[in-house]
C-alpha cells in the first residue's frame, strides 16, 4: 500500500482510453479487486471501504467501493467524476489506508453524481447517497490526487487512531 508523501498520491491519474486500453483497465481492476480481501482481513471496515489504483502504485483513474452493506456488489469506478453534488452536507470521519493511523473530520455533500466510462466506452451516470457517497467520493478524490486532508476544515487537525471512538460503527444520519 502507498503511503502518505508518496508523490503518486498527490498528482492526478492517467484516463483511461477506453474501449482501447480495456485490457489495462481491466488489468488494473483485477489488481484492486485481489487488494480487497487481504486488507478487509487485517481490518474491520464497518463503514465500507475503497481502494484506488494510486494507493497500490498504479497511475490510472480506477477504484473499486466495497458497500459496508452485507452482499452488496463492489462498485468499480473508471474515469469517474463528479458531475452534480448537493448543497446539502454533514460531517463525518474518515480514515484511509495510506495514512492509517489518523482519522479526520471531513466535510462532504450527501448525495454526490457521478459518470464513469466503462468498458466499452460508453458513459454511464449513478447518483449515490450518504455513507455510500462518502465512500465513492473518496476514492474519486484520491483518482484526482487528493487526500481527505485538504477537505477538512481549517484548524481541525486528524485525530490519532487510538483517541477514535467510532471504530466497527458505520456512519451516523439523521432520519
Amino acid at each position: 500500500m502507498v503511503q502518505y508523501g508518496a508523490e503518486i498520491l498527490e498528482r492526478p491519474a492517467r484516463r483511461f482510453d477506453l474501449p482501447s486500453e480495456r485490457a489495462e483497465a481491466e488489468a488494473a481492476v483485477d489488481r484492486l479487486f485481489a487488494s480487497l480481501d487481504p486488507i478487509g482481513q487485517v481490518h474491520s471496515f464497518a463503514k465500507g471501504m475503497g481502494i484506488a489504483a494510486p494507493q497500490l502504485g498504479i497511475d490510472r483513474a480506477a477504484a473499486v467501493v466495497q458497500p459496508a452493506e452485507p452482499g452488496a456488489p463492489v462498485i468499480v469506478l473508471l474515469n469517474p467524476r463528479v458531475i452534480d453534488c448537493s448543497s446539502d452536507t454533514d460531517e463525518q470521519y474518515e480514515g484511509c489506508l495510506s495514512f492509517f493511523d489518523v482519522r479526520g473530520l471531513v466535510p462532504r455533500p450527501l448525495t454526490i453524481t457521478v459518470e464513469t466510462t466503462t468498458l466499452d466506452g460508453s458513459t454511464a451516470v449513478t447518483s449515490y447517497e450518504r455513507g455510500l457517497a462518502r465512500l465513492v467520493h473518496h476514492e474519486i478524490d484520491h483518482l484526482d490526487g487528493l487526500l481527505y486532508l485538504a477537505r477538512m476544515r481549517t484548524g481541525v487537525e486528524p485525530l490519532p487512531v487510538e483517541e477514535y471512538r467510532q471504530v466497527g460503527r458505520a456512519w451516523s444520519y439523521e432520519p
